[in-house]
Formats: structure tokens, C-alpha cells, sequence
């Protein structure tokens, strides 16, 4: 508990924070003061999402009072607005649920554009020329459907909601993910600039030390359910430079047991699920001058790649450049990819091939394919990775014992040993994402599509997957196309990079290092 030290704005005590289904957090008790900015912290699972849940009310998530003594007090109860990954991935998936292109001529129901989810909090015919638009920088994609927007600027139309509501508090859960590097300097100018006025009191809840504000104050981290550290920002860096200090010595020793028991894994069948691709393939995936667009915005022009085998490519550029849109005409999810000259493993795309054709071949880790899961929340994680085997979204057909094995021989290198009855819905965004990634893996695919695979994971789930990753690089069974913003996260097998540029001429660079 923090000493008082002025006005209180959050006072909770001896109390517990309940989910849905039960009591994810025992006891509790902090303090919010006047004056103080928070960084809410902690590696996933251990709570702190469960916290930001409960004090922003989100649906199912409530802070309880204990018998006794219990005290809660919170002044922003009406006037709090919370922006996260998992807000995100809600709002794609309401959409989804609501489409209703099947009914209607033409077969496209867009469903709610940006200005009209801008409109329900901000009634403004010019809400283009309002600075808080302007500042998140999403003046272009006002009359966009929310399902059509990539991730970054989701997330950016997300905290715009939430500055136009004028809200008193605002959480902003893992702010920087998905976001380009313009992106994340406006929003860490905007950050500091908003602490410093006090007009808005923001809580910050993030894993990245390296990326946490200068105006942060205080810091409370949570591990294993329960609090871990509650205190001011000097003494949290000195804890966090002690630990690193420690983790630096298990580092290699956790990389060496990863690769043994990765190597294991194959060895008891993973492999036995690699699919050659066809032998009439000179290359994995080849586009030749290829266009996307909508009107007269063009997404990607004139483009033309090849994917080899045991090349792995870095695809990087700003928010809105058409990552996503490149991959999805790989994964046939967008279907301009019948208008173009596109071959995947040799088949030309639209020539009568089924899709499974092309996805038995292909791993996927994407942001849609997060929500499609979400939407099968009651699904045992053993299920979803089993399922990676399948092809499917969820799982039809009682599995193979060998897939049993193998399914559970991944959950363990991910660090889900002994869980795979937990379901997918009542894992933590981070958690949820990190079981996806073993599922786009565990058949060894001949090509592995990343796109953002380390959104909302924490630090040491961060290390082990990316190490994983590179231990799959080195089978050469399988080839990587990674989509990323975060230099960290570049895999040093990643030697060729597919660059987009919007506004330039061409929209697009190849760049090739040793």
C-alpha cells in the first residue's frame, strides 16, 4: 500500500477482484493518489489484466470488497475508458457477429465505420478536423469499416474513442503494440505531455520495461495472482536491474533445455505432419506485379516477390502499408487474390484449387485468426493446438492418439505443461496468443505466417517463443514471412526483407543482407 501523500482517487482495500467464474484475485490493496501516474505490470497470467478489468468494469469483472474491513472507493467509477488488445479484438469480433453481408445485394455489409464508432461517444459532422483525430493520425480511414482496419489502426481509432469521450481515467493496456515507430513517438509525446497537465489521469499497464514513459511515478506489479511490488519508480528499477542480473545466468541454460526439448518433440512425431510442397514448385509463393486496392486508394501496386525455400523475410512498414493485406492474399482471406497473378507452391490461385489445398502447406499466426478463436472461447487449449494438425478453427473430429502426444509435447514447450484443460477464453490475451503461435507450428508447415506474433506477450514468454521460432528456422522443414515493428523480435535468420512504402514509386523495397 502506497503512503498518502494528497487527495486519494482510489482507495482499495483488503478486497478481492472476481471474473466471471471465479476469484481471480485473493487479496488487494492499493492506492491511487493525486498526483501519482501508475504503471500496472507483470508477466501474463498473473493478474494484472484481471486488475485493469475489474477497475475499468468491464463486463464479468468486478472489485469485491472481504468481509470486515473491506473498503473500495473509486472516484472515476463513471468516467473510465479502457484501451487494450483484448478491447480490440472485442470490437472486431462484435463485428463479425453483427455481418450481415449474406443478406444484403452484393453480398458486403461493411458493418460500423470508424466515424460512426467515433460518433456514438463525439456527435461531430467535421470529426476529421478535430485534434484529438488528427493526433492519432486516422483522418484517412474515417469511412472505413472497423473489420477492414489493420491492427495499428484499430488500436489508434481505439484511444481516439477514448480521448473524445472525455473520460477522467484512462487505461491504456500495452499502447505501443501494433503501433510503427511514428506512431509510438506521437503517443509517448502525447503520454508525458497529458501526465504533466493533469486534465487526464491515465494508468499505464505494459511488460516492456524499456518502453515505459518518463512521467510514470510508481509502479505496481503483479505475479502469480497476488501483488509482487507496489512502490515508487526508482525502487522498481533497482529491483528490475537485480533481476536482470539473475535472468541473464538462467538466459542460456532455458535456451539450451528449449532446443533438447524441441528436438525431442520432432523426434516423437511432430514431424511425421510436414507436408512436401509439389514437385512441380520452383518456389514456395511467387507474385508478379500484383494490385490491391479499394477505389482509388491502392494498397499494393504493381508488386512483384518470390518466397524460396529456407528464405526467411522480415516484412516491415508503417501502419496501414498493407502487411496484413500482403499475407491475407497468401492465406486467400482477401480475395483479390483471384484478380492477380498469384502461385502458391506452383498453383496458381484461382485455377479451381479448394483452399485446403493451399492452407495444408501453411502455418498462421494472425490477428484474425486470434478473433476467430475468441468466438470458440469454451475450446480446451489441448483442442486448439490439436487443431493445427486439422486445418480448422476449433476441433470436429476426436483426435489421434499420436496428435494427443504431440499437442502435449508443444503446450509444454510453450510453458502450458499440465494445462491443457484451462479453455482458450479464460487465458489472458498474451496467454492466448502464445498458444496460437504452438498451433500454427505443430504440423511443421512448409511455410509459417507471422503476422505480430508477439502482441501481448510477456518478456520471458517473449524470449522462449522467439527462440522457439528460430530452433523452427534451423529444421528446414519450414520458412518464415514475419510481419513486425519491433526490431528486438527480428530473428537473425530473417536475412531478406520485403519493404512496403506507401505514396512512394515504386510502393515497395527488397532488401537483402548477409
Amino acid at each position: 500500500m502506497t503512503e498518502d501523500n494528497g487527495e486519494i482517487l482510489i482507495k482499495i482495500k483488503n478486497c478481492r477482484v472476481e471474473g466471471s467464474k471465479e476469484c481471480k484475485i485473493k487479496a488487494l490493496d492499493w492506492q491511487m493518489n493525486k498526483g501519482q501516474s501508475w504503471l500496472i505490470t507483470g508477466p501474463n497470467g498473473g493478474g494484472k489484466d484481471d486488475f485493469i478489468n475489474a477497475l475499468s468494469k468491464t463486463k464479468g469483472f468486478a472489485i469485491i470488497p472481504n468481509q470486515n474491513d473491506g473498503e473500495f472507493a473509486n472516484c472515476f467509477e463513471k468516467s473510465c475508458e479502457l484501451v487494450s488488445l483484448e478491447r480490440a479484438a472485442s470490437l472486431i469480433q462484435e463485428e463479425r457477429e453483427n455481418d450481415e453481408s449474406e443478406y444484403l445485394p452484393g453480398g458486403v455489409d461493411i458493418g460500423r465505420t470508424a466515424r460512426k464508432f467515433l460518433g456514438e461517444v463525439e456527435n461531430s459532422e467535421k470529426i476529421e478536423n478535430d485534434p484529438v483525430i488528427k493526433l492519432c493520425g486516422i483522418e484517412k480511414i474515417l469511412d472505413r469499416g472497423l473489420k477492414y482496419l489493420s491492427t495499428g489502426e484499430i488500436r489508434r481509432t481505439l484511444l481516439a474513442r477514448a480521448l473524445l469521450s472525455r473520460k477522467e481515467l484512462i487505461i491504456l493496456s500495452d499502447p505501443f503494440a501494433g503501433l510503427d515507430q511514428q506512431s509510438r513517438t506521437i503517443l509517448l509525446d502525447f503520454i508525458n505531455s497529458i501526465q504533466k497537465k493533469r486534465n487526464t489521469n491515465i494508468i499505464l499497464s505494459m511488460e516492456r520495461w524499456n518502453e515505459i514513459p518518463d512521467s510514470i511515478t510508481h509502479v505496481l506489479e503483479f505475479k502469480n495472482r497476488e501483488i509482487s511490488f507496489c512502490g515508487e519508480r526508482k525502487e522498481y528499477e533497482e529491483l528490475i536491474i537485480q533481476r536482470q542480473k539473475e535472468e541473464s545466468k538462467k538466459n542460456e541454460k532455458a535456451k539450451e533445455a528449449l532446443a533438447e526439448d524441441f528436438k525431442s518433440t520432432l523426434q516423437e512425431g511432430a514431424l511425421a505432419y510436414s507436408s512436401a510442397a509439389p514437385a512441380q514448385a520452383e518456389s514456395l509463393i511467387k507474385m508478379t506485379k500484383v494490385n490491391v486496392g479499394w477505389g482509388d486508394n491502392h494498397v499494393l501496386k504493381d508488386l512483384s516477390w518470390e518466397l524460396k525455400e529456407n528464405e526467411h523475410w522480415l516484412i516491415r512498414g508503417p501502419n496501414g502499408s498493407g502487411k496484413t493485406t500482403f499475407l491475407e492474399l497468401i492465406t486467400g482471406d482477401n480475395k483479390q487474390v483471384y484478380a492477380n497473378d498469384v502461385k502458391i507452391f506452383g498453383i496458381q490461385r484461382g485455377s479451381g484449387e479448394s483452399i485446403w489445398d493451399i492452407k495444408k502447406y501453411l502455418g498462421i499466426v494472425s490477428y484474425r485468426m486470434h478473433v476467430e478463436y475468441r468466438m470458440l472461447g469454451g475450446t480446451s487449449i489441448l483442442n486448439v493446438i490439436i487443431s493445427g494438425f486439422r486445418d480448422s478453427i476449433g476441433l470436429y473430429a476426436s483426435p489421434t492418439d499420436l496428435e494427443v502426444k504431440a499437442a502435449k509435447k508443444w503446450l509444454s514447450l510453450g510453458g502450458f505443461e499440465n494445462r491443457e484443460n484451462e479453455t482458450f477464453g479464460s487465458l489472458s490475451y498474451g496467454e492466448q496468443r502464445a498458444i496460437l503461435i504452438l498451433r500454427s507450428a505443430v504440423k511443421c508447415p512448409k511455410v509459417l505466417i507471422l503476422d505480430e506474433p508477439c502482441h501481448g506477450l510477456d518478456e520471458d514468454f517473449r524470449k522462449k517463443i522467439l527462440n522457439l521460432l528460430e530452433l523452427i528456422a534451423e529444421t528446414r522443414t519450414t520458412t518464415m514471412l514475419h510481419v513486425t515493428h519491433e526490431t528486438s523480435e527480428v530473428l537473425p535468420c530473417e536475412k531478406h526483407i520485403l519493404e512496403l512504402v506507401p505514396g512512394q514509386d515504386p510502393m515497395y523495397k527488397i532488401i537483402t543482407q548477409n
